[in-house]
């Protein structure tokens, strides 16, 4: 897949050297010790399984042949498992304002292909029916015993930025336990920390915003963005984004330019950016505060509105 844009950049330490790679739809810049360098290599065959595993866009990966599937229970790898698990709790927790099962909105708003086939100007096919119905998730079934999946007729899953998300603390996990002490792995926004930069109290991490970006600092953990400022295209007369809101099945009408939100992990920041996101500015930070979470929140006329005490400027 090609890499796509991202609206969050992780600033590179003196110290550090970057390791930059193309998955998972975006570009992939790994910071580590200059020593540490041939970690690279692992990483990337790391992130190629679990791209290969859940991405959309292939027609062969483990989640479109389980899309294919629909009706029929399937036995899927304990990857795949983990993130639908994941993917199932989290629509739970946010009660629905994840929604893993959201493909057939995004294909009928014109996002049915790679977004840099869009974004190269292929036109996104036309519709004018009813938005596809959403909550699809409350009828997946799901079996850990034996790792068996099945879904609904009319039921497809959308893994996206949670896939991404949750490799990224795949990447963190694998690092850490090959004793790697200082290191910081950034999937085009969604990112995540071990340590703390040399001769630095925290990572500073630049945020795209309407007028030129805003700083902020982590200390550790990860951070994640849902933003509608780039992955944008026209349908006909109407203008798309890819964030849609399960509570109408249409893109957010939401007054926010971007919500960039601090975790102890990146796939709980990335459920947690996309939720706060739809909620909108007040009451996205009160559901931040109440999950213990901070973000920041930006208008698209450059204010901005802060929840939590882990983004400092």
């Amino acid at each position: 897949m090609v890499p796509g844009p991202a609206p969050v950049e992780l600033v590179t330490p003196t110290g550090l050297v970057r390791h930059a790679f193309a998955a998972m739809g975006t570009q992939m810049t790994l910071l580590l010790p200059s020593d540490r360098i041939s970690e690279g290599a692992r990483v990337e065959r790391l992130v190629a399984t679990w791209d290969e595993t859940c991405t959309r866009f292939d027609p062969h990966s483990e989640l479109s042949r389980l899309n294919a599937a629909q009706g029929q229970p399937r036995t899927v790898s304990p990857l795949l498992f983990g993130v639908l698990a994941y993917a199932y709790r989290a629509a739970q927790a946010t009660d629905g304002l994840f929604d893993p099962t959201l493909l057939p909105s995004l294909e009928a708003i014109g996002y049915d292909r790679d977004f840099e086939a869009i974004a190269g100007g292929l036109a996104a096919r036309t519709w004018t029916g009813r938005p596809p119905a959403t909550g699809g998730w409350r009828a997946m079934e799901l079996h850990p015993d034996r790792q068996i999946v099945r879904l609904p007729m009319g039921v497809r899953v959308d893994l996206g930025g949670l896939a991404k998300g949750m490799a990224v603390d795949a990447v963190i996990a694998d690092l850490a336990s090959r004793d790697v002490v200082v290191a910081a792995i950034d999937a085009g926004g969604d990112l995540a920390v071990i340590g703390r930069p040399p001769g630095a109290a925290a990572w500073t991490i630049a945020i795209e915003a309407p007028e030129g970006v805003r700083t902020v600092t982590l200390d550790a953990g990860a951070l994640a963005t849902s933003s509608t400022s780039r992955r944008r295209w026209r349908q006909g007369s109407e203008e798309r984004h890819h964030l849609i809101d399960p509570r109408t099945g249409l893109p957010s009408t939401a007054a926010l330019w971007s919500a960039s939100v601090a975790a102890g992990t990146c796939a709980q920041a990335e459920v947690a950016a996309k939720a706060a996101f739809l909620l909108g500015p007040e009451a996205g930070a009160q559901f931040l505060v109440s999950h213990d979470l901070s973000g920041l929140f930006l208008a698209p006329d450059g204010t901005e509105s802060r929840a939590g005490r882990w983004l400092a400027a």
